[in-house]
């Protein structure tokens, strides 16, 4: 609009320019780079010239329609947003700006100091972070994961109880069968002031397991120390059923939301997974200059770029955002 300097004050005017004034009319020649849900192909009538259609899209028609011009658009021939290169030339839709083959460049174009200092941006409209994209790992089915809520020794303690148990209820019931052996009424197996149906260890033990299982019988039970013991096991039980319920839906939760890689400090320190980026994009290059600045001295930006960069960044990086998605 206008300048100014200390020697000859303003030069120029304040007036805004109205650029709609010169628009009117004019075929501007569009560059452009395919990347859901921004530029995408349309369904194309055969025999018509390609057509697209997406966020950024919309924005082009928005002010073609304001302005009054007409556009031609077209891809970028190598499929690339614009990174420079050791001779200081641009590739990509920044290098078609500067050779002027483009009027204009629509996509999800990154704005960047670098690229800020050889083209002029719009208003950026979106602003989002790098993120870490990982595979959805396949769901392992475990059929010994019903017993991870325990430790095997605490297992092998409950495996113990149970007959530990059965066999304290029998000695319980034979000494009470000894001490009223003189006014025993009761029939065969069914010792007096026992356990209903305990009067053999099988079953003794069957009836304890059954109360830990929540699946107990018709037992009656009229001795005191016989009371004390079935008492002390069904509380035993119901800490027990409380414990494995919480610790069961806990591990169920965690291991949905378990990943081992949380940030780009775990996914340098790694080996397992292969990772990657879009090659001469802004994250291809911000990992460069991060890992290879010398006066950052960052290990772990030096060791995601030289698994970025490897074989020129042809092993791990891809060329568009959806071939990274179907690798």
């Amino acid at each position: 609009l206008a300048t100014w300097d200390s020697v000859h004050g303003l030069n120029g005017s304040l007036k805004e320019s109205r650029i709609e004034n010169g628009m009117q009319g004019v075929t501007v020649k569009v560059v452009t780079l395919l990347e859901d849900p921004f530029v995408m192909v349309a369904e194309n009538i055969l025999g018509q010239p390609k057509t697209y259609k997406g966020f950024s899209i919309d924005v082009l028609d928005a002010l073609a329609k304001i302005l009054g011009f007409k556009y031609e658009i077209y891809q970028v021939s190598d499929s690339k947003y614009g990174s420079q290169l050791p001779n200081g030339s641009w590739n990509g839709m920044i290098g078609d700006l500067i050779n002027k083959r483009a009027d204009l460049a629509v996509s999800a174009i990154t704005i960047t100091p670098e690229r800020e200092n050889v083209v002029d941006f719009s208003k950026r409209y979106l602003d989002y972070s790098v993120g870490i994209l990982l595979r959805k790992p396949e769901e392992k089915i475990n059929i010994f994961s019903l017993f991870a809520p325990f430790d095997l020794a605490v297992w092998a303690c409950i495996a113990a109880a149970i007959p530990v148990v059965g066999v304290l209820i029998f000695l319980l019931n034979r000494l009470q069968a000894l001490r009223s052996s003189a006014t025993q009424n009761a029939p065969q197996g069914q010792p007096a002031n026992g356990v209903v149906g305990s009067g053999s260890l099988q079953s003794a033990v069957w009836i304890v397991y059954g109360a830990f299982v929540h699946q107990g019988g018709d037992s009656v039970i009229g001795s005191v120390a016989l009371r004390i013991v079935m008492g002390s096991w069904w509380l035993f039980t119901l800490i027990v059923c409380s414990s494995y319920t919480a610790n069961l839906a806990a591990y169920l939760t965690v291991s949905r939301m378990d990943h081992a890689i949380r940030s780009f400090q775990d996914l340098a320190r790694q080996m397992e997974v292969d990772y990657g980026t879009v090659r001469d994009s802004a994250v291809y290059d911000y990992f460069r200059n991060k890992g290879t600045n010398p006066l950052e001295q960052d290990s772990t930006y030096a060791e995601l770029w030289r698994t970025l960069s490897r074989n020129n960044g042809q092993d791990f990086s891809v060329s568009s955002p959806s071939e990274g998605i179907r690798k």
